[in-house]
């Protein structure tokens, strides 16, 4: 029985494990491991969440668990995941925890932790906080019981901070912005920063209801985005997910830009001028082989790390590179930040362009290369191991197949949903498609379950 997955503990609110008594124990968990560190003095942990409804149940109930333990808990309320990051070590807190299921719907929720310095958990101590869950021993003491604040000016402190990642020197004044908030955690202070910046900026997704989180916009919709682009006539669009870390681009001519398209854009830009330490870029296993070429091309070498923003970050510190991503949008700018930040993302492209004079779409032609490329997402209703199912042997057949086309097949179970996900990529691009619907037809036919 696992309570952690690649990010976090997710699921759907009110079933297990994200029941209100899972969320009282790992308050009480965190509080404890703190407790124990600290021998008598009081452990300090903030607490954010995003816009979906359950979070007041969450809020309050890994609240209560961290004050049952004698830990004092300061408030955020909606505010991005780097942001608590960076709340985390500001204030010099013990732990931040976050209350949010990112860019899954509204119906979901889940918990990640920060350590200290503001960095996800390691896979020993989440097993730990784990272990004390369920095997539920933890025996409050009556005399240790902390209290709970508000943080009012945490919007303020990360308003500065992102811009502070933009050079004084340059002004996006000539810029015109589509913001999309995804109605979650960046609706309030994303527009804010870019305003401030001076672009003119057109935000939307900016109010949420508790219920309209990533609901056909965000960055698992990106079309939404391009369509205000289109619109408007707009230099540039951003799509944040529900909890602000995740960030894709629409450039002027319409063209959707993935991470892996924003990685070759950055790093080569950074070795440009003598910032890519190491000339090395870390992406996953999930990072397409465009990227891994264009890298190439200019003497960047491309490390691959498992699935998951935490993992990145790690094989970013193993190999010294100070930039790292997913195709997803985790962009990881370790000169700013040790954790995905949206923001900051966007900040780091619009630095890119008002500094060469450039479009995005001319960076995207001068830069970026792409491949063939179809992904497919189907709901499963056990993940059980695919080697053990028909589905292997096809994978295996078309395996074999694809390397005549200069490709590659990988499929994998989510680790933050009941999905089984596929990726084909290669030269040929009907090929690619041909198998991708084999692929998922066979997934559906003997591991489908039902979707939501």
């Amino acid at each position: 029985m696992r309570l952690f997955g690649t990010d976090g503990i997710r699921g759907r609110a009110n079933v297990w494990p994200m029941t209100p008594e899972v969320a009282l124990k790992v308050g009480m968990a965190v509080g404890y491991i703190l407790s124990a560190n600290k021998n008598s003095k009081r452990g300090i942990v903030v607490v954010g969440k995003d816009t979906r409804i359950s979070g007041y149940v969450f809020e309050y109930a890994i609240s209560s668990g961290l004050c049952a333990v004698g830990t004092d808990v300061y408030l955020l309320g909606p505010m991005p995941t780097p942001a608590i990051s960076f709340i985390t070590r500001d204030m010099k807190a013990d732990a931040g925890i976050v209350i949010s299921a990112s860019h899954n719907p509204y119906y979901d929720n889940g918990i990640k932790v920060f350590n200290e310095d503001g960095l996800k958990l390691t896979d020993s101590l989440e097993a730990e906080i784990e272990r004390i869950v369920l095997e539920n021993t933890i025996k409050p003491d009556p005399e240790r019981i902390g209290r709970i604040r508000r943080v009012v000016d945490a919007i303020g402190r990360y308003i500065v901070y992102l811009k502070s990642t933009f050079p004084y020197s340059l002004s996006l004044e000539k810029v015109k912005i589509v913001l999309d908030c995804a109605n979650g955690s960046t609706y309030k202070v994303a527009p804010i920063v870019f305003e401030e910046l001076g672009g003119s900026v057109y935000p939307f997704g900016v109010n949420p209801n508790g219920y309209n989180i990533n609901d056909g916009c965000g960055s698992t919709y990106p079309e939404f985005a391009r369509s205000r682009l289109i619109e408007l006539g707009a230099d540039v669009a951003f799509s944040f997910d529900g909890d602000g870390d995740r960030c894709i681009a629409v450039d002027d001519k319409g063209v959707i830009l993935d991470g892996d398209d924003i990685v070759t854009i950055i790093s080569i830009y950074l070795k440009s001028k003598g910032l890519l330490e190491g000339n090395r870029v870390v992406s996953t296993i999930m990072a397409g082989m465009g990227l891994e070429i264009a890298l190439r091309n200019y003497g960047i070498e491309l490390v691959r790390a498992n699935v998951g923003d935490r993992y990145v970050f790690e094989r970013m510190k193993e190999v010294g590179a100070n930039i790292g991503g997913e195709p997803s949008g985790h962009i990881i700018l370790l000169d700013h930040t040790t954790t995905g930040d949206g923001i900051i993302t966007a900040l780091k492209l619009l630095t890119i362009m008002v500094d060469m004079d450039m479009s995005l779409s001319d960076l995207r032609k001068k830069w970026v290369l792409r491949f063939p490329k179809e992904e497919r997402s189907v709901p499963v209703k056990d993940k059980i191991p695919i080697e053990s199912t028909p589905l292997f042997q096809v994978l295996r057949k078309l395996e074999n197949e694809i390397k005549f086309y200069n490709g590659r097949i990988l499929v994998r179970y989510s680790g933050t949903e009941p999905k089984i996900r596929i990726l084909v990529e290669g030269e040929d691009e009907t090929k690619v498609k041909d198998i991708a619907d084999v692929l998922e037809e066979g997934a559906k036919k003997y591991l489908g379950g039902c979707d939501g």
